[in-house]
């Protein structure tokens, strides 16, 4: 089953979630986005025993919203993802504005990230072999999000310009981050395995890549050509959910990130770590550098240096490059 590619919708949706949906997609918004929203509307749904949204007004979302943060003990980001979807569902869907809003806030705080040295990155990598390794180096490399890398195609590494283009990213934004000198080899070889097994598919009847529709019918050639296919293919084809065209996908990132929480094992490390620690780790090393936050704040995608300036709390010298008078003697 391809996980990542949005379920065809009725041409003239009844069902409540179908309609909702379908207004989602009408305003391109990123299909990580449209699950989100789709979680946390069902949650808000059951919250008030099955009742149709359209019953509900604003004090049964303060109700809510006020539930995750005493009952639930959610932190401020879930809170807040849960009211954008209620915002939207009454705001955009029901045409019913809420209004301001009067609930309790959340109070869990905001944790620092887990970050590795480069000598326990050094570690993991040496834990991870074939392709599970290059996604590690291109996740602590460039700065990119597993799934970010995950969907990489062919075309959005720029060795030319020596940089990598990152498709919808988070926020359905487009952004460019940089190639490292030390994988330019190693691409260029996935690159040439990567098409390689595109030509055995078009030679046994496919080889054609997901698109979004859009794409689709703007390009109708587009998806069998080599540039728009993934960069990390599958090992297997698959049909298609929305068109039941057998297609090969890209690598899910559930295969990569056990890999990955395997060899920090392997590695001795006992910090709370995952995959994404990677990435933490790229925007640590760039701040303990002296790059501009602002540089880094680019290369990351983040909408709001706040985000980006949480990694001066976790680098190497205190955070923010001070140093202990302990450390002078006595």
């Amino acid at each position: 089953m391809i996980m990542d590619v949005p379920p065809k919708l009725p041409d003239q949706p009844t069902r409540f979630m179908d309609q909702l949906r379908a207004l989602i997609r009408s305003r391109n918004l990123a299909y990580k986005t449209e699950q989100t929203y789709c979680h946390w509307i069902k949650r808000f749904i059951r919250f008030h025993g099955m009742r149709h949204p359209s019953t509900c007004s604003k004090k049964e979302v303060e109700q809510f919203l006020s539930h995750l943060a005493v009952q639930r003990n959610n932190s401020v980001s879930t809170q807040r993802t849960a009211l954008n979807a209620l915002v939207f569902l009454f705001r955009e869907f029901l045409q019913q504005p809420l209004g301001e809003l009067s609930f309790e806030l959340a109070r869990k705080p905001r944790r620092l990230p887990t970050v590795f040295t480069h000598d326990e990155v050094k570690a993991v990598i040496s834990h991870l072999e074939g392709t599970s390794q290059l996604v590690a180096r291109l996740m602590y490399g460039s700065g990119l999000r597993i799934n970010e890398v995950l969907r990489l195609r062919v075309k959005d590494i720029d060795f030319g310009m020596q940089q990598i283009i990152v498709r919808s990213g988070k926020g359905n934004k487009d952004r460019v981050t940089l190639l490292p000198d030390s994988l330019l080899t190693p691409l260029s070889l996935q690159i040439e395995a990567c098409l390689i097994l595109h030509k055995q598919d078009l030679a046994s009847g496919h080889g054609e890549a997901y698109l979004p529709f859009a794409l689709n019918r703007k390009y109708s050639s587009a998806a069998s050509e080599p540039a728009w296919q993934y960069l990390f293919p599958a090992g297997k084809l698959a049909i298609d959910p929305r068109s039941n065209v057998v297609r090969r996908h890209h690598l899910l990132d559930r295969g990569v990130q056990r890999a990955i929480g395997a060899a920090i094992r392997k590695a001795g490390i006992y910090k709370q770590a995952n995959s994404h620690v990677l990435r933490h780790s790229f925007a640590t090393r760039l701040l303990e550098a002296g790059y501009d936050i602002r540089t880094i704040q680019k290369l990351l995608g983040h909408a709001d240096v706040r985000t980006t300036e949480i990694y001066t709390h976790v680098a190497r010298k205190g955070g923010f490059g001070v140093r202990s008078p302990v450390d002078d003697g006595f």
